[in-house]
């Protein structure tokens, strides 16, 4: 009795762990809602200044927009603590309700017709949500460096810009260009997206840094990086001609990273290769160093893994090629093309950055060492797979799928590459998927059907058995009287994904369905096996 009760609670308590709820601030938050769909984003201004004593912000985002459909009432995210003070339009203050202190819905002075460019600014201060665990939790991290000068940085991937700054705090917008201004205390300089236009220095005791991005960008790529910063600078040669690459880190460790970041115009030589061209020329590419592990900041990278090789300096793979590259400088700069680039246009398709963005990993790895090598980094991830629960999540809610995302997906993607079994598709296929999606927001749908067409498969089945199942491919095969035959068992319908056997050390493809099927041997083999490249099991029958 005891025993049985204690296996239930337990069931429960797991149950409880892993089952979604969402709320309606959920929903509010995760959702194309009437208040955000009618209006079309065009241009920020983000202005703020930061006392880094007693951790206040206070500025305003000036918010132009056209007009899609007519309607009066518009909704603008921020997140408490942080507190909007007033919003004002055409030199009007303007009424505004909110829910859960982060949703606040303006009434705006009249409908605008269809077509007209408008404009609203927010202004707001507070003490901001202070990150703990960044990036993981999200938020401001502030810290101080080793000579006690402050170190602050913001992260917000799934918690949401909106946790430091007001926007229209959803993925399926991109505003078309930006530009931000932060006040530091003149001793300190901040470091955000695109390029430095100027600094204002002409106040006694604050310097405004103004940075202009003139490509598009989502909400949670926008940074702020404040420190006693040293820069340095070169230029790279690539396929779009001359890329502009600046880096700013503290100032006792200049020269560790003038050693460390000697792998950026590498990770630039093979992304380029794979991906086509770095996607955002106009605002360079910087690499930044933060209090925290690191992020995909567009145009605008953070780093903090050490000065190491590795993650943390250690293999995540354990193959002994995740020691080769520092996985910050890669694993966040190929976001550059999966997130930047294409981007999801609802949390619930977060593979699309993390899958190819993992799986760049290995390419990196292939460029310079061989394809064996980056074969044997990405199946050396598989062991930290959990299978615990589908890739994609439920759409509308501001939901992340399973944290396997990273290292399924990126075996997800290398299987369909043994599929196609053409090096030079599969990277056309790469390169396409950047041209095709360039600074565009899609969902895994338009994605999934694009990869369908261009390599002429109906891959439906296929991603629908990796991405929305837990379940394993399992290929059973037995031999009797001269055949090997063999069957798909935990699929989904209609998956007839292609793969290879190993038979007595010799490869041999075969295209198992949900029905038995057979090929003749010439022996009895004495050994089979699955080819290590494809992400499945194997299940021999004992008959």
């Amino acid at each position: 009795m005891r025993r049985s009760l204690f296996l239930l609670c337990l069931i429960l308590f797991i149950n409880s762990l892993t089952a979604q709820t969402f709320s309606k601030s959920d929903s509010i938050r995760g959702s194309i809602t009437p208040e955000r769909v009618w209006w079309d984003l065009t241009h920020y201004h983000l202005k703020l200044a930061v006392d880094t004593d007693t951790k206040f912000f206070k500025g305003s985002n000036e918010i132009t927009y056209t007009v899609l459909s007519p309607n009066d009432i518009l909704q603008i995210d921020l997140q408490a603590p942080l507190k909007i003070s007033s919003v004002i339009q055409d030199g009007k203050e303007l009424n505004f309700t909110s829910i859960d202190e982060a949703h606040h819905f303006i009434q705006l002075l009249e409908k605008g017709e269809v077509g007209d460019e408008d404009k609203i600014t927010v202004f707001y201060e507070g003490v901001p949500h202070e990150a703990i665990r960044a990036p993981w939790d999200g938020g401001i991290s502030w810290k101080k460096d080793k000579n006690g000068y402050p170190f602050v940085a913001s992260s917000c991937q799934g918690i949401g810009a909106s946790i430091w700054w007001p926007c229209k705090d959803h993925m399926y917008d991109e505003v078309e260009h930006m530009d931000i201004s932060i006040t530091t205390p003149k001793n300190l300089m901040d470091v955000s997206n695109g390029r430095l236009i100027s600094i204002d220095s002409s106040q006694e005791s604050v310097n405004t840094y103004h940075w202009q991005v003139k490509n598009p960008i989502n909400n949670y790529g926008v940074n702020l990086s404040i420190g006693d910063y040293v820069h340095f600078s070169e230029i790279y040669k690539g396929e779009a001609g001359d890329l502009d690459c600046d880096y700013y880190v503290l100032r006792d460790n200049l020269n560790d990273a003038k050693t460390q970041f000697k792998q950026v115009p590498q990770m630039l030589e093979a992304f380029e290769h794979w991906f086509g061209p770095y996607p955002f020329y106009e605002d360079g590419f910087k690499l930044i160093e933060v209090p925290y592990l690191g992020m995909e900041h567009q145009s605008a990278v953070t780093y903090g893994n050490g000065y190491k090789n590795g993650y943390k300096g250690r293999d995540l793979s354990e193959s002994g090629w995740g020691m080769k590259f520092d996985y910050i400088i890669i694993h966040e700069a190929g976001h550059e093309w999966f997130a930047n680039n294409i981007t999801y246009q609802d949390r619930a398709d977060m593979w699309i950055h993390e899958s190819f963005t993992t799986y760049s990993e290995s390419l990196f790895v292939e460029y310079f060492h061989g394809k064996e090598a980056g074969a044997e980094y990405i199946r050396g991830m598989r062991r930290l797979i959990g299978n615990d629960g589908p890739i994609i999540a439920p759409y509308g809610v501001n939901a992340m799928g399973s944290g396997d995302m990273y290292f399924k997906g990126s075996n997800i993607i290398h299987t369909l590459r043994q599929v196609v079994s053409n090096d030079d598709t599969w990277r056309g296929l790469l390169r396409s998927l950047n041209e095709k999606f360039y600074h565009q927001t899609i969902t895994s749908t338009e994605f999934e059907n694009y990869i369908s067409i261009f390599l002429e498969m109906d891959l439906e089945p296929f991603f629908n058995q990796y991405l929305r199942t837990t379940n394993r491919p399992t290929l059973e095969y037995y031999y009797d009287s001269g055949n090997l035959r063999f069957r798909w068992n935990s699929v989904v319908e209609g998956f007839n994904m292609p793969t290879k056997l190993i038979i007595d050390g010799k490869s041999h493809s075969i295209e198992p369905v949900q029905t038995w099927r057979q090929i003749a041997l010439d022996n009895i083999p004495e050994a089979i096996s699955i080819d290590p490249g494809y992400y499945i099991v194997g299940s021999e029958i004992i008959r």
